[in-house]
C-alpha cells in the first residue's frame, strides 16, 4: 500500500477517479491548501454540444484562503444551470436515465462550503459505481508531503499523460472524443462497466 494525498474536485475527472480508485492507494484529501484559482476544485468539464463544457462553481470572497474554509457563492442559481446544463447533453446518453435521479440529489441542497459540496459528489459517484474506498482529510498543510504528491497532477489547462481508452460520447460524430472528462461523462456512457474502464488506466 502506498499513501497518496489528492486534492478534493467537483465532480473528477476520469483520471482523478482511476487514483482514488486504485487498491494499491490508501488515500489522504488535501483540505489545508491555499485554494488554488482555476481547477477542477470548483469545476468540472463535460461534453456539451459545441464541444468542451466547463462548469464552474462560483466561491465568495471572504479573504479566507483554506480550501476547508472557501464557501461558494449562491449570488446567481448555478446549481439550476448546473443540472439544466448535464440533462441536456446526458439525456441522449445510453446510461443518464438510470442514474439522474442520484445525480440530481447533488443540486437539491445548498451546501455552505466547497469542501462538504465536492465531498457529497465524490460520495454520490461511489454509490452510483457501488464502491466503497475509505479516505482521511489531512490536518495540516505540508509543503513536502510524506504521502505520494497528487495536488498539482491535474491540470485544467494541459492535456492529462495518464492514458484511456476511447469510449462511445454523445457527441462523438461531431467532434471526436475528448479525454479525461467530469465522470459524469464516463458513467453516462458506460454504466456499469465504468469499473472496469476505470482499472485499466495507466
Amino acid at each position: 500500500m502506498q499513501n497518496i494525498l489528492l486534492p478534493v474536485f467537483y465532480l473528477p475527472p476520469i483520471s482523478w477517479f482511476s487514483v482514488f480508485l486504485d487498491p494499491e492507494n490508501e488515500v489522504v484529501f488535501e483540505q489545508c491548501e491555499s485554494f488554488p484559482k482555476q481547477t477542477y476544485r470548483n469545476r468540472t468539464n463535460i461534453y456539451g454540444a459545441n464541444g468542451k463544457l466547463s462548469l464552474i462553481i462560483p466561491i465568495n470572497h471572504t479573504g479566507k484562503r483554506e480550501m476547508k474554509d472557501i464557501e461558494i457563492s449562491y449570488r446567481e442559481d448555478w446549481q439550476k444551470i448546473h443540472w439544466k446544463s448535464i440533462k441536456n447533453v446526458y439525456q441522449g446518453s445510453a446510461y443518464f436515465e438510470y442514474y439522474e435521479d442520484k445525480f440530481e440529489i447533488l443540486y437539491e441542497k445548498k451546501e455552505k462550503f466547497l469542501l462538504d459540496f465536492n465531498l457529497k459528489s465524490i460520495d454520490i459517484i461511489q454509490k452510483i459505481l457501488k464502491i466503497e474506498k475509505a479516505q482521511s482529510l489531512n490536518e495540516e498543510y505540508i509543503k513536502n508531503p510524506s504521502e505520494i504528491n497528487f495536488r498539482e497532477k491535474f491540470s485544467t489547462k494541459i492535456e492529462t499523460e495518464f492514458q484511456m481508452e476511447e469510449y462511445y460520447q454523445t457527441f462523438t460524430d461531431k467532434y471526436g472524443f475528448l479525454k479525461d472528462l467530469s465522470i459524469i461523462d464516463l458513467i453516462c456512457n458506460k454504466g456499469p462497466e465504468s469499473v472496469t474502464y476505470l482499472k485499466n488506466i495507466k
